[in-house]
C-alpha cells in the first residue's frame, strides 16, 4: 500500500530520501570521461562490458559482441536508483557490480573510428549521477581471447550505495518503484531474461526475482 505521501509504507525502512543526490555537470562528465580513457590508446577498438541494461539496450554500435567474464566482482542490486528506475522519495534499484566473485556478460568491441560520440552518449546515461567507477577490468572472452574491457563498478561511498538489501526491502522496491525508463521490476526481469537469451543465466538474480516479484494476490 501507498501512504498519501506516496511512500513504500509496505516496508517502514523503506529509504524515503537518500540525502543530497546531484546530477554530474557537463564539465564533470567531460573530466571524468577524458580521465577514464587515459588508459585507451586511442588507435586499439575498444572493448566494453556490458553485465545490466547494457545487454539489451546497448545504444552503441558493436564491430563484435561475445559472451564474457570479469573477475573480482559481481552482479547485484546494489544501485540506488531515483530517476531512470525510481524517484528520490520512491527509490528504485538498479544492478552494479562490487568486490568479490566473477561476473558474466556481453563484451562489445567499439571501433575506434567515430567512437567518442558514442562514448560521450555512453557517459551521460551511465554516469549522470556519479554513482558508478569507470574501470579497466581483465576480461575473458568466450573463444578464451583475453581483453582489457572498460566498465561501471559501485562507487560505494555514494549515498546512492545500496549493499546487500533483505528480499522485504527488494520487494517493496519491485512494487512501487518507477522512473522515467520504467519499473524496478521491467529492469531486473529484461535483463535477466536477456542473460538467459545470451546462454549466460544468472540463477542467482533469477532466484531473486522469483521470490521477490509480487503476485497479483498481492494488495
Amino acid at each position: 500500500m501507498m501512504n498519501q505521501q506516496g511512500n513504500a509504507a509496505a516496508a517502514p525502512d523503506y529509504p524515503s530520501l537518500l540525502g543530497e543526490v546531484h546530477p554530474l555537470t557537463d564539465e564533470e562528465l567531460a573530466h571524468s570521461l577524458q580521465t577514464s580513457l587515459k588508459q585507451w590508446d586511442r588507435t586499439s577498438d575498444l572493448w566494453l562490458f556490458a553485465y545490466g541494461s547494457l545487454i539489451w539496450k546497448p545504444d552503441l554500435p558493436a564491430a563484435e559482441s561475445c559472451s564474457a567474464r570479469v573477475y573480482g566482482y559481481h552482479r547485484g542490486l546494489y544501485l540506488w536508483s531515483c530517476l531512470t528506475r525510481g524517484t528520490p522519495q520512491i527509490p528504485g534499484l538498479v544492478l552494479a557490480l562490487d568486490h568479490g566473485g566473477s561476473c558474466a556478460g556481453l563484451a562489445f568491441r567499439i571501433a575506434t573510428d567515430g567512437a567518442m560520440p558514442h562514448l560521450e552518449k555512453l557517459w551521460q546515461r551511465e554516469m549522470a549521477m556519479g554513482s558508478y567507477r569507470p574501470v579497466w577490468l581483465a576480461c575473458q572472452l568466450n573463444d578464451g581471447r583475453r581483453v582489457r574491457a572498460l566498465t561501471f563498478v559501485m562507487h560505494r561511498d555514494k549515498p546512492t550505495y545500496a549493499g546487500r538489501l533483505p528480499d522485504h526491502i527488494v520487494r517493496t522496491a519491485f512494487k512501487h518503484a518507477q522512473g522515467h525508463c520504467g519499473t524496478t521490476l521491467d529492469y531486473v526481469a529484461r535483463t535477466v531474461e536477456a542473460l538467459r537469451a545470451s546462454g549466460i543465466p544468472d540463477r542467482a538474480l533469477e532466484a531473486l526475482l522469483e521470490r521477490c516479484q509480487c503476485k497479483k494476490t498481492d494488495d
